[in-house]
């Protein structure tokens, strides 16, 4: 039985060592890349039907896309799009420059001319009314129609600075010029409610018709009348004969 044994394991050793050789074989063996490389996408076949999308003419031929040419066409009927310069903004207008000097304190010698201590100015565009001017109403009743022109014209300035289109504030004797209160123009204050005449050729013509064939002032009646409803018209009738 022993010697049955040991050729078993003979043979078996046997067998093991020729399959181990043929591995080896097999394992010597070489390899060939190309078998074993993978396809690339160069060799990839294109699909059917692709074509290029690359036009040469057209490429050589299109022009610059910018922002403002993607919204508008090159040209319209055949004549290129020109470009417009920007128009300026207009630019507001500036007031005219006020050169005047403003006078403080004025008093009204009368309607029509104003005081500053020595200094005396005519406003412009009117005939100044007199204080001692007298005139007749509607009834032929005289009244005092320049101490009352004065007066009004007092209670208007209520020393309230002016401003006259004067280059400077010191001048000797008497000037002519406008002046106002605020943007109210004083001539033309007078020459509306009727206390003074509009000067031949002056602007204020036309507004001393209008106030004379309205009756006002020095072209009416007595003011401290009284009218028909008992009222007292303009003036308080306490009004002291020599005005304010």
């Amino acid at each position: 039985m022993r010697p049955a044994a040991i050729l078993t394991a003979v043979a078996g050793i046997g067998i093991v060592a020729g399959l181990i050789a043929a591995g080896g074989q097999r394992l010597g063996s070489t390899i060939d890349p190309a078998e074993t490389a993978a396809p690339t996408e160069i060799d990839a076949p294109s699909p059917a039907g692709a074509q290029s999308t690359t036009n040469p003419e057209a490429s050589m031929n299109a022009r610059h896309v910018d922002d403002a040419s993607q919204f508008y066409p090159a040209a319209i009927d055949g004549r290129p799009l020109e470009r417009i310069a920007a128009s300026e903004p207009e630019q507001p207008a500036k007031p005219a420059e006020d050169k005047g000097v403003n006078l403080a304190r004025p008093i009204a010698e009368s309607a029509g001319v104003l005081t500053f201590g020595d200094s005396r100015l005519q406003l412009a565009g009117i005939n100044p009314t007199p204080a001692d001017k007298t005139c007749t109403d509607s009834k032929g009743r005289e009244w005092p129609c320049g101490m009352l022109a004065k007066t009004n014209v007092r209670l208007f300035l209520r020393l309230r600075t002016v401003r006259c289109d004067l280059d400077d504030g010191e001048w000797t004797g008497t000037v002519t010029t406008a002046c106002r209160i605020g943007t109210q123009d004083i001539s033309q204050w007078l020459i509306e409610n009727g206390w003074a005449e509009a000067a031949k050729g002056s602007a204020l013509v036309e507004a001393g018709d209008t106030a004379k064939q309205a009756g006002k002032g020095i072209y009416g009646d007595d003011p401290r009348s009284v009218a028909e409803t008992g009222t007292l018209e303009n003036l308080p009738s306490d009004l002291p004969p020599d005005g304010l």
